[in-house]
């Protein structure tokens, strides 16, 4: 990168947590809740995008209420939480992180109340800045809001961070307060749309690392 970075914003869900298989289960649920044939993860990597309610219309074939959005929410969400468990940090994790010499910080749109204790039970919590998760009961919406009061709440310059992530989302959250961001193939985006976001795209967090040197 031509700038030096001095902060980094780490993504959790399919970035710093490898928890992808997590993730699909999850959709799958849903998939067979609303009738619809199960999904490969290329598959869904391909289709997904934010926000998530019109994502999942192409995905079910149908337009959703209000009510069939949060059902489909709190489906996905107790279906992933029974999977929690199985999920490991990302290769590197959390040893490259130790590493680096700026500071960094972690934002996540996995709820707040259940992030903060799950980043501590990793052993992660004294190497970020600041923990932000969701602090409102339903999810599907964009980074952008969030980053933004991310960064305000550190009295961060955007010019200073990159925002590392897994998905489409987090490359256009970074754009839209000014920041710069690197995107990883381990989540939910499909390298071909991760690459036409214009942001260096890698395969993993070590790989990510190097591309702040």
């Amino acid at each position: 990168m031509t700038n030096a970075v001095k902060h980094v914003v780490w993504d959790w869900n399919g970035t710093l947590l490898d928890d992808a298989h997590a993730m699909l289960d999850a959709v799958n649920q849903v998939c067979l809740r609303y009738g619809r044939a199960v999904v490969a993860l290329d598959e869904w990597r391909a289709m997904f995008s934010r926000p998530l309610p019109a994502c999942y219309e192409r995905l079910l074939g149908r337009a959703l209420s209000a009510v069939d959005w949060t059902d489909i929410d709190v489906l996905y969400h107790e279906r992933y939480r029974t999977l929690l468990g199985t999920c490991r940090l990302a290769t590197g994790v959390p040893d490259l992180l130790r590493g680096w010499a700026g500071t960094q910080s972690l934002l996540s749109l996995w709820f707040h109340d259940e992030l903060v204790p799950l980043v501590a039970e990793h052993g992660l919590t004294a190497l970020f800045t600041r923990v932000d998760g969701l602090r409102r009961d339903t999810s599907g919406g964009s980074k952008a809001g969030h980053l933004a009061e991310h960064l305000a709440h550190q009295g961060l310059d955007p010019a200073d961070v990159v925002l590392i992530g897994d998905v489409v989302d987090d490359a256009e959250a970074a754009r839209h307060v000014g920041a710069r961001a690197i995107l990883v193939t381990t989540g939910m985006g499909d390298r071909p749309r991760l690459e036409a976001t214009g942001v260096p795209v890698v395969d993993s967090i070590p790989e990510a690392l190097a591309r702040l040197a």
